[in-house]
Order: structure tokens, then C-alpha cells, then sequence
């Protein structure tokens, strides 16, 4: 017989002493001031850890009882009133950074953060890998410094896939719907106190969206759900998946991400001066700025595209071209239909926004293209990285020398305190400045590191590893034993765990430019290394594979093959499910972190950073941030900057690099170990690692440089010269009439130049050009130059510098103009003469596509 219940749902009721645990809990403030979670334990440690730390699951489930004792013990009430008023002086502090820094700012003026995903915590799985973490990183950074941010994206009811690797080494997707009244979220209301709902047009019917409130300590995160039922079946599912389905959906979520996301941010009541798109997936929000400006400023396409420009930034994180979204046009056209009339522009122009000058149609349209064709700052995320973009997308502005496309960079950063183990924090206010927090990006407040104790260091650093290595048990354990292993082929392979052997982690999503498995070109050498008897290594290994990437997949599937062979049973583990809260114990509990992707395919490899935060010393490519990071004294490096003819041969010469490096550096100073049982030296490297690399590549530092050398800028431009439709026009006319008549400008030598002489080294000379200009334009709409750099062996002009020229004279409506070239080496040098646009309101003055070279 079957039996129908009702469901009765209670909530304990925290008493009156104790309330505070409720709203600090959906303030994910917790996640990077861990102090909070502690009181947890104390109330039910047991539930605590059934509940996979989730505070407000806890507080859901925990007993009245337990509740009601803590009220009565005075050491967890102590605990709770520090916390409480740590979260209230956090909270309401009007002396932050930004505030101290930028004093003529209003709260008002303020920066819309758009990302596709958002990775905050492992209790709110609404994120894949590095991008969401770092979307995560700038959410709390923005808080932690004061910038008035807010952010935008999706909220996915079944989030990123759980991983599961089988006995066969196969990696299963096993999907779990979100379950909101467990996250810390809460819907947003309307001003009659209805849940917001926003909308937007689709082929079938309109779309409507729930919007839900992520705090992020003075931060907030809206997040659109499709999933409600005034929607059409067809549509609810829009926002259910990160990355899933086929490319129909992808439009769909990137229209909910860009378009919806503005109509979002106005429903709001913000009118942000700043418009940040973290990728392309959200460059549609472009558009709809425009349709929103032309209808409210009463204005054409152009100056509504030049007021969206003045207000808009895109950071790129590909150093492909496979890695933007590329729709059909016929998929643009169907979602789009009829929206280029509402902007005053043909098919054809709306088209050519998301393609390259040149391109056809069948070409589609491209994400990335459309951003960095309208946005006013365009940048990648490492110093190499930021070439490779110039380089990569230089043909979007085709009369531009491709290393000076208008793409510049900043490194990324990662969030300090959401990443160091509490125990190297600890270590950090022991032993650093008081309030080291509130100045990470001082290099100066790193140099204490050296304060430390070695034992101090060592011990905690172990303490770490200990607790990663029973990780890594208890998941090898389980795994195995859910495809009946027996216990003693587990305990053979787990029982080889040495909390004393060099340990190093391979920990990142498993895309084959990553080459997850060069580790093992030369099955011998590494076998060799594994099992050196006086000296062991081990590997552990974590990542996802994207569900449609088979190749990614087949990494992981050999890798798991191999751990399981006779000479690395014991040596070689690969663990299941990778996440935010696996990472934190690999980046700390390792020796060694081991990054080798195909250079220069790593946009910026965040998570060495994280490690070297953790004193974890990387070895690594040249590649993304450790091309800027290393200097030979804090940490490894893998191969060289060399190019190659093949990947095969690449792989060939890093492999052995890898080789050779452990073999004659890496494993000798680890074993090198004194009476206390650690190396001096390696413990030198770990401290020179901790003071160059956290505070430079900390989520403070690229904060610094993304309000620096763009939110301010921007906001500056909007201010000064973008709010008046007037300057707006006026500019508008220039640009056309410049365009027009850039042609008939004329550059010639001035005789008094020298051309094939023979100088000293560290001789200056003076060049000059003679400049006529059509009677349109005036002198001041141009720039003249001079471009000059060392001819090589081959002929060319490298190593290419810029110097500004001066007006030194007018005669006849000729103009002359002068520089100094400082020749301080030998070699033989070539230069020339170009012209490029000048004007106040221009943002990147090769935006305009125009550059005129000498030709005589």
C-alpha cells in the first residue's frame, strides 16, 4: 500500500541574539572572510558538512535546539559579535579606495559589468572555468575597493555539469537543476513589490525574465531566469544551461545577456556611465544601447554609436579566432528581423557590424568583431596576450600596422583572501602589515614575506598538503569503489599518497591546446622520475572537458589508463569534479604547479596565480602571466619564446624541458632537505614567489588598471564631452570630413634629411617632413609622426618606435615639421613619416582606420 503525504516545510527560527546569522549568510561576504562559516561548525559540525557548507541549507535544516543552545554559549557569541561587527564596518565604510582615489566621483556614476558566468562560490554553481572565475574575482574585488559596480548575467537552473570519470576513464555529465531557495539569492521586486520581470523580443513571442539579487558584499549581481511560466515551453528553457545546446540557444542567451541585460540595468533605475563587456557572449548590449539612445536622444545611427562608444569597454580572453561566437546570418536575421530600421540603417550595414572589412556574408557574424568594432576600449588580459589580440584581430582595421591595433591589456588578477588558505592568511596578519588587506597591490606590502620562518612557512604548507592528499584518498576511494574495485587494489594505489614526496598539481578545463598529457611524451623519462626511490614524485590531475569536446575528453581518459599501470599506480591520480572548492585545496596543498599550454594560446592562466598566492611556486610556459611573472628567482619556466615548425616539434622540445628541469633543478632543490626536513632553498624560492607575484597579480592590482586606463577614462569622456549632443555632432562631421579628405593630404621629406650615412652610437638627429593639407581639414585634426626602428638581416623593420614631431614652420600652406631620434646603439636603422587623425574626443586615434605613410 502507498502512502500520499503533504509537504510541511520549517524553518528554525533564530532567535533574537543571534538573528544577524541570517542576513550575513545571504551576503556572500562569507566566502572570502571564512570566519563566518566557523560558527557553523560550532553550532553542528556534522550537519554542517552534510549540508557541503551551505550556509543557508544549513539554516534550513539545523535543529531549534542546537540553534537555541548557541545563545547560551558565550565563547560562540564572542566569536559571532567580532564577525557581525567585522560585516557591518565592511559594509559601511565610506573610506574605500575608490572613494579615497577618485573623491569627485559620484556614487551614481557607475560601472554595468556584463559576464556570461560568474563564479562566486562552490555552493552557487553558475560557472565553467576561468572566465567565471575571474568574473567572480572582479564582482568581490569591486567591493572590496569601493568601485560602485554592479554586475549582470544569466541564472542557470542546472548550472555547469557535475563530472563523473567512470572505471573506464570516461567523463560523465551528470546535470542538477538548481535548487533557489538553497543559494543565497532573492528575487527582485517591482515597485508594487511583484517580482521584476523583464522582456524581450523573440521570433515566437515575447520573453520574459525573473530577475534574482546576488549580494556581493557592497556588491550586487542580477541574474535573468527564463525559466517561469508566462513563457512559451520553448523558451523556458533559454537560461538552463551554461554553454549547452546547439547554436540557436547560444543567440538566445547572448539576446537575454546583452539586450535584456540594459533593459535590466534601466528597469533598475542605474544609468551606469560605463558599460564593461567581460567577452563577446554579451556584445549585443552594444545594439540595444544604440536603439535606446536613438529613440530617447532623438539622433542618427552615427552619433548614437559614438555616445555608445564613449561609454563601453571589451576585455577579449581569446587568442583564437574559433574562440568568439560566430552566427549564421541567417540566425541573426531571424532574431533580428527589422531592427535595422529601428536604427536608420540598411540590412547589409546592421550585418557588417560583426564582420571584418572585406568579409562576405558567409562569413557570419562575429561577437568579438562587433565589440571591438563599436566599443571605446578594447583589451586583452596578459601583456602577451594583448599582442597576440593586435595581431589576431588587426585586419578590422586593415590600414593599421597590426601591432598597433587598438587593443591594449591588463594583466589579470585573482582575489586574494577568496583564495589563500585560512591558514596562510593567518601566517599573512601575523606577519605583514596591519590592514594588509586594504594595500595588496603594493609590492612594498609583500616584501614582510621574508619575516616569516621558514619552519612556520614549511609547516603550514604541509598542513595543507596533508589535508589535499586525504582529498585525494577519499575521492580515488570513492570513485574506484563506485566501479567495483576491490579494497585491496584501492588501498595499493591510495596507500602510495606521501605527504613528504614533491608534489606537483595539473588543475584547469581539459582543451587540448592545454596539452594536459605532455607530462607524458616520453613514457620512460617520466616513469624514471615517478619512481626515483630516495626522491618520488607525484601528479595529481583535475579539469572538466566540454560535453562536445571528445579530444578533451580523451585526455582524460588516458590519463586515467595511465595512473592505473604498474609504474605509476600510486604516482598519478586524476580526480573527478573539479570545482571552486577542489581548487582552493589544490592550489595550496601542492609543491609545484605545472601549466603547459601550446604558447601563446594561454590568454592569462589564473590559476598560477592563485598558487603563487599560496607560496606554491609554477612551473610554467612563458605564457599569459608568467611571461610577465617569472625572473628566474620565483619559480620554473618551460621551453622557450621560440616559434616552431610544427606542434610536434614543440611538444618535443618542451617535454624535454620539463624532463630536464625536474630532473636537474626542480627535484634536487626539494630534496635538498636540512635536519628540520624541508630545503632552505626551496623555501627561498617559495618566498620569492609569494612576494613578486601575489600582490602584482592580485584582483587589487588589475582593478587598479581597469579604473585607471578605462572606467575613469571613459567615465570621463562621457562626462566632459559625450552628454553634449552638440560636441557629439560636431564630432560626427569632423570624422566624415576627415575620412574624405584624408587622401589629399601630402607628406614629403624635407630636404635637410639624411638618408644611407654612417653615424655614432648615441648620436641624435633631427628629422623633418613637409606637410599640405586640403582646405577642409585644419593642421591641428592631424598628427604627424615618425616611425623608425633597426632594419634586421632580413630587411625589416623591427623593434618599431613612435616619436611625436613638432610644428616648426608655415610657408605657403606648407607645413614643417621636426623631430629628434636618439640612435643609442649600433645597428643599421630605418625611418619614415606618417599622419594620423587628431581630435579630443577621439578615444584610440587609430579607431578611424586612417594612417597616412610618405610615399616619396
Amino acid at each position: 500500500m502507498s502512502y500520499v503525504f503533504n509537504r510541511i516545510t520549517v524553518k528554525p527560527q533564530l532567535p533574537e541574539r543571534i538573528k544577524r546569522l541570517d542576513d550575513i549568510s545571504y551576503n556572500l561576504w562569507w566566502s572570502w572572510n571564512t570566519e563566518f562559516l566557523r560558527l557553523f561548525k560550532i553550532i553542528d559540525i556534522d550537519l554542517w558538512e552534510k549540508c557541503k557548507k551551505s550556509p543557508i541549507k544549513f539554516l534550513k535544516q539545523v535543529s531549534q535546539e542546537k540553534i537555541e543552545a548557541c545563545t547560551k554559549d558565550e565563547e560562540f557569541l564572542k566569536q559571532y559579535d567580532k564577525i557581525v561587527k567585522n560585516f557591518d564596518g565592511y559594509m559601511n565604510s565610506k573610506a574605500t579606495w575608490f572613494n579615497k582615489k577618485y573623491p569627485e566621483k559620484s556614487p551614481n556614476e557607475m560601472i554595468a559589468y556584463f559576464s556570461a558566468e560568474y563564479g562566486l562560490d562552490e555552493t552557487v554553481a553558475i560557472y565553467s572555468g576561468g572566465l567565471g572565475i575571474l568574473s567572480g574575482d572582479h564582482m568581490k574585488g569591486a567591493s572590496d575597493k569601493g568601485i560602485p559596480l554592479v554586475g549582470i548575467g544569466l541564472l542557470y537552473r542546472n548550472g555547469y555539469f557535475d563530472q563523473q570519470i567512470n572505471g573506464w576513464g570516461d567523463q560523465e555529465c551528470i546535470y542538477k537543476e538548481v535548487d533557489t531557495d538553497l543559494l543565497p539569492i532573492k528575487p527582485v521586486k517591482d515597485k508594487d513589490g511583484n517580482d521584476l520581470i523583464i522582456s524581450v523580443k523573440m521570433p515566437l513571442a515575447e520573453l520574459n525574465l525573473k530577475v534574482w539579487q546576488i549580494d556581493i558584499g557592497r556588491r550586487k549581481l542580477y541574474l535573468m531566469d527564463s525559466d517561469i511560466e508566462s513563457n512559451i515551453e520553448e523558451y523556458r528553457g533559454i537560461t538552463k544551461t551554461l554553454y549547452g545546446g546547439d547554436q540557436e540557444m547560444r543567440i538566445q542567451q547572448e539576446i537575454v545577456l546583452g539586450m535584456a541585460g540594459v533593459r535590466l540595468v534601466k528597469a533598475l533605475g542605474l544609468e551606469p556611465e560605463v558599460y564593461h563587456m567581460n567577452e563577446g557572449h554579451s556584445s549585443f548590449l552594444l545594439l540595444e544601447l544604440i536603439r535606446q539612445t536613438i529613440h530617447e536622444k532623438e539622433v542618427s545611427f552615427n552619433i548614437a554609436r559614438d555616445i555608445v562608444t564613449a561609454k563601453t569597454a571589451f576585455t577579449t580572453h581569446t587568442p583564437v579566432p574559433a574562440g568568439n561566437d560566430i552566427f549564421p546570418i541567417e540566425l541573426v536575421e531571424k532574431y533580428f528581423d527589422g531592427m535595422w530600421n529601428e536604427l536608420g540603417i540598411t540590412r547589409d550595414e546592421f550585418m557588417r557590424l560583426g564582420m571584418k572589412p572585406g568579409d562576405d556574408f558567409s562569413s557570419g557574424f562575429n561577437m568579438g568583431i562587433l565589440a571591438l568594432k563599436i566599443a571605446g576600449r578594447k583589451n586583452g588580459v596578459s601583456k602577451l596576450h594583448g599582442a597576440v589580440s593586435r595581431e589576431l584581430f588587426g585586419d578590422v582595421w586593415p590600414e593599421v600596422p597590426a601591432n598597433e591595433s587598438p587593443i591594449g591589456y591588463v594583466t589579470n588578477g585573482v582575489h586574494i583572501c577568496s583564495w589563500v588558505s585560512p591558514a596562510i592568511k593567518e601566517l599573512y596578519n601575523e606577519y605583514l602589515k596591519p590592514y594588509w588587506q586594504d594595500d595588496i597591490s603594493n609590492d612594498e606590502t609583500w616584501n614582510d614575506i621574508y619575516k616569516i620562518p621558514n619552519d612556520k612557512l614549511w609547516s603550514v604548507h604541509q598542513a595543507r598538503k596533508a589535508k589535499l592528499l586525504k582529498i585525494v584518498k577519499d575521492s580515488t576511494t570513492s570513485r574506484l569503489r563506485r566501479y567495483n574495485y576491490g579494497y585491496d587494489e584501492i588501498e595499493k594505489i591510495t596507500s602510495g599518497l606521501d605527504q613528504n614526496a614533491l608534489t606537483i598539481g595539473f588543475a584547469r578545463r581539459f582543451a587540448t591546446y592545454k596539452r594536459a598529457t605532455l607530462i607524458f611524451r616520453d613514457l620512460e623519462r617520466i616513469t624514471q622520475i615517478c619512481n626515483e626511490k630516495n626522491q618520488p614524485v607525484q601528479f595529481i590531475f583535475a579539469g572538466k572537458a566540454h560535453p562536445r569536446d571528445v579530444e578533451g575528453q580523451q585526455l582524460i581518459k588516458y590519463i586515467h589508463e595511465l595512473s592505473l599501470k604498474p609504474q605509476f599506480k600510486g604516482k598519478i591520480f586524476i580526480l573527478e569534479n573539479y570545482n571552486i572548492g577542489m581548487s582552493r585545496y589544490l592550489v595550496a596543498g601542492v609543491d609545484v604547479w605545472l601549466n603547459n599550454p601550446r604558447r601563446p594560446l594561454e590568454a592569462s592562466g589564473t590559476s598560477g596565480q592563485k598558487a603563487a598566492a599560496n607560496g606554491v611556486i609554477n612551473f610554467s610556459v612563458l605564457d599569459g602571466w608568467w611571461a610577465e611573472g617569472y625572473n628566474q628567482k620565483n619559480g620554473w619556466k618551460i621551453g622557450t619564446n621560440s616559434e616552431y615548425q610544427s606542434y610536434d616539434e614543440q611538444d618535443d622540445v618542451d617535454a624535454k624541458s620539463i624532463y630536464d628541469t625536474l630532473q636537474n633543478k626542480i627535484i634536487p632543490i626539494y630534496y635538498d632537505k636540512n635536519e628540520k626536513g624541508y630545503s632552505d632553498k626551496w623555501l627561498e624560492i617559495m618566498k620569492n614567489n609569494i612576494a613578486t607575484n601575489a600582490g602584482r597579480y592580485s584582483m587589487s592590482r588589475m582593478l587598479d588598471d581597469y579604473t585607471k586606463d578605462i572606467y575613469i577614462p571613459l567615465m570621463n569622456a562621457t562626462k566632459n564631452s559625450y552628454s553634449d549632443l552638440t560636441n557629439v555632432a560636431t564630432y560626427n562631421t569632423w570624422k566624415s570630413e576627415i575620412a574624405k579628405a584624408f587622401n589629399d593630404i601630402k607628406i614629403s621629406q624635407d630636404k635637410s634629411n639624411s638618408n644611407d650615412i654612417t653615424v655614432n652610437a648615441g648620436k641624435i638627429i633631427t628629422v623633418k617632413c613637409n606637410i599640405e593639407i586640403p582646405e577642409n581639414i585644419t593642421i591641428d585634426s592631424i598628427d604627424p609622426q615618425v616611425y623608425y626602428g633597426k632594419i634586421t638581416m632580413s630587411g625589416v623593420v623591427d623593434d618599431i618606435q613612435v616619436l611625436p614631431m613638432k610644428l616648426e614652420k608655415e610657408e605657403n600652406g606648407i607645413y614643417t615639421f621636426s623631430s629628434k631620434i636618439n640612435l643609442k646603439s649600433g645597428g643599421d636603422y630605418g625611418y619614415t613619416f606618417r599622419i594620423i587623425p587628431k581630435h579630443p574626443m577621439l578615444l584610440n586615434q587609430m579607431d578611424l582606420n586612417l594612417i597616412k605613410w610618405i610615399t616619396g
